[in-house]
């Protein structure tokens, strides 16, 4: 049976990434430079996603252009919604993605690639984002809102995380 799955910021070919901090000082990614990156995030997302599974890639795919490459090697049929990172010409993506969108809607949940304002969340469930790789939105009175889900790669052990569980912890913490 054919699976669905939610990435983001995967940032291929991204040197710089693997010189970026968390708040305490630590690495924000395990690897030394891009290449043992790109390596593990394609041996992680083909550890998961099947051939024909679907994945909705929600931005920062590839910095620089030559990234973009890394998407030869990935497993399943994939959309991409763009981030803000991706901003090469729409035909650099055209050939390892079926479909790319600036948002889409997905039972009634909404994925983006930020994290949309609280207050246009009333139509929706839930927002299921990228872009803030190891943070998390916050409500007013600074918890983590339980209406947003991060699938960022440092939130989901640096591989695609399925939708199935997305939606059961998205419910479990409502």
């Amino acid at each position: 049976m054919t699976k669905t799955f939610l990435t983001a910021d995967t940032h291929f070919g991204h040197a710089g990434v693997c010189r970026f901090l968390r708040d305490d000082g630590s690495k924000l990614r395990p690897w030394d430079n891009a290449s043992e990156m790109d390596e593990a995030l394609i041996d992680n997302w083909n550890s998961v996603v099947g051939p024909d599974d679907k994945v909705y890639h929600l931005g920062d795919v590839a910095i620089p252009r030559r990234g973009l490459k890394c998407l030869e090697k990935l497993n399943g049929n994939k959309v991409l919604i763009r981030g803000n990172h991706d901003i090469f010409k729409l035909s650099d993506y055209t050939k390892y993605f079926r479909d790319i969108r600036g948002c889409h809607y997905l039972d009634s949940y909404i994925l983006t690639h930020i994290p949309v304002h609280p207050c246009n969340l009333t139509r929706y469930t839930g927002n299921i984002h990228g872009h803030l790789h190891f943070r998390r939105v916050q409500d007013e009175q600074g918890d983590i809102d339980p209406r947003y889900f991060c699938v960022c790669v440092e939130h989901t052990d640096y591989r695609p995380i399925e939708w199935e569980e997305v939606r059961a912890k998205l419910k479990s913490s409502v």
